[in-house]
């Protein structure tokens, strides 16, 4: 890749802000675990398997810094930093698998001396790290299979190589058949409000020299019906043990205009985004996010001030739109209960 999402430097976890691309490419150096998950929360870094990476590390950077006096002390405060990130983004399934992964290391050493400890978990955020880069490049060998020949693929948000520690999962996919040959066209969706795919995805794909056009949420039906698009690929922030999918808001939307129109719909995630533990998309925390990012854009109002705003961040994508889902250990398709949990097994 020629940009790093998260890093982790001399003492500091570092990340590319997010919210000032495309126009300034800008590396934060964050000191501090609170700095880390504030940059989680305020979107500087976004995507579920990259919120993972960047909470191991948050979490490895706050071990640190614990000045304590016992290893109880440790187990204590460090148990406080686990509950500090886990409230920074309700949805993404990886935050909450990182936050476990790093306690249940914690656990698994209970005679270390804090010091020890804290080096074992920045060396267990470096490893996080590398095993999202290979799940990555694994999806996309996976979902490039896929791809019957020269494609035009349409996607929603980003599920790239920021959304992830690198490459990407539904930008993976298109990145792999692309270096196959098989890419034709990618139609980005622009993705409001934040505004992901045409801030972060075009700026990818562009990059990348993987041709790209940028079109309105509300154009993507059209697309379809005109016969531009061969298949979608989408990411996922969640994903229930039914195969009901939790993704950016408007992904629903692609998903029946896709199934109206026979065009397949695949879902790129690790199985680190399966929450097997979660039975349907019903009870997945939506995370409702801030007014002004609909009713203001680059400090301009677009509505009336005092309006009414509703701005879920997420929206569940039902099973029975998907037609398959892309793992590092394999593609699953319905019945998902089944094929799900024995991709998730592999990965054990």
């Amino acid at each position: 890749m020629s940009f790093e999402t998260v890093a982790w430097n001399a003492g500091e976890v570092v990340l590319i802000d997010q919210r000032r691309l495309p126009g300034e490419e800008i590396y934060l150096r964050l000191k501090t675990a609170v700095e880390v998950a504030e940059a989680i929360r305020d979107m500087v870094v976004r995507g579920a398997p990259a919120i993972g990476v960047t909470a191991c590390m948050g979490l490895a950077l706050g071990a640190t810094q614990l000045e304590v006096k016992s290893r109880a002390e440790f187990n204590e405060r460090f148990a406080d930093l686990g509950r500090l990130f886990a409230a920074t983004r309700p949805t993404a399934r990886n935050l909450f698998w990182a936050v476990a992964r790093m306690q249940s290391l914690v656990a698994a050493h209970p005679d270390k001396a804090p010091g020890d400890m804290a080096a074992i978990l920045v060396a267990e955020g470096e490893r996080v790290k590398q095993e999202d880069l290979r799940a990555c490049h694994a999806m996309g060998r996976h979902g490039a299979a896929l791809l019957e020949g020269p494609s035009r693929i349409l996607t929603h948000c980003n599920a790239g190589g920021l959304a992830t520690a690198g490459y990407g999962t539904a930008l993976g996919i298109i990145r792999a058949a692309h270096a196959a040959g098989n890419i034709t066209m990618v139609y980005a969706d622009e993705t409001r409000p934040f505004l992901q795919g045409a801030r972060l995805t075009a700026w990818e794909l562009h990059r990348d020299l993987i041709p790209v056009t940028l079109i309105t949420d509300s154009m993507s039906g059209l697309m379809m019906r005109r016969g531009n698009v061969d298949a979608v690929v989408v990411g996922s922030d969640r994903i229930a043990a039914n195969g009901d999918v939790a993704n950016k808001i408007g992904t629903y939307l692609v998903a029946v205009a896709a199934r109206d129109n026979n065009i397949p719909f695949y879902v790129a995630a690790p199985t680190t985004t399966v929450d097997l533990d979660t039975p349907t998309g019903d009870t997945i925390p939506i995370e409702e996010r801030d007014p002004d990012e609909i009713t203001m854009m680059g400090g301009v109002r677009l509505a009336p001030e005092g309006i009414q705003v509703a701005n879920p961040a997420f929206d569940i994508t039902p099973a029975r739109l998907v037609t398959a889902i892309i793992t590092e250990t394999g593609v699953a398709r319905p019945p998902y209960t089944e094929s799900l949990a024995a991709l998730v097994a592999a990965a054990s």
